[in-house]
């Protein structure tokens, strides 16, 4: 059990990271031109750059507390957290039609459950 917390852990943290740099690093435009990314025409640079940190700090949550082994109880409020992210992802995503990438959040949220519950 623990080792499939930690490889969903692992996966989540690098869907985290890869969100979170290109939210934070790349261009609005670009970003809006990107598969996925045209809800960033609707949102402010700062509201982006925004969720780009918080994701960022998500790949750090889930990984660094359990790994150190100070204050682990992080890995859990993180992986809470995060579903309360994919939550405003999906109705985002599902306000625009975009049911594919609904489909990936939810699966992004099962994992964020799975972590969550087991290390609890």
């Amino acid at each position: 059990m623990n080792l499939a917390l930690w490889i969903c852990a692992g996966l989540l943290a690098l869907v985290a990271l890869a969100g979170g740099i290109s939210k934070t690093f790349v261009p609005k435009e670009k970003l809006a031109a990107a598969h996925g990314g045209g809800w960033t025409d609707a949102a402010s640079v700062g509201f982006v750059k925004s969720l780009g940190v918080l994701e960022l700090l998500a790949a750090v949550g889930l990984i660094l507390p359990a790994l150190v082994g100070i204050a682990p109880v992080l890995v859990p409020v993180t992986a809470v957290c995060w579903i309360l992210l994919m939550v405003g992802a999906m109705v985002t995503h599902g306000r625009r039609g975009e049911f594919a990438l609904v489909a990936l959040n939810l699966a992004y949220l099962a994992l964020a459950v799975f972590i969550a519950c087991g290390r609890f």
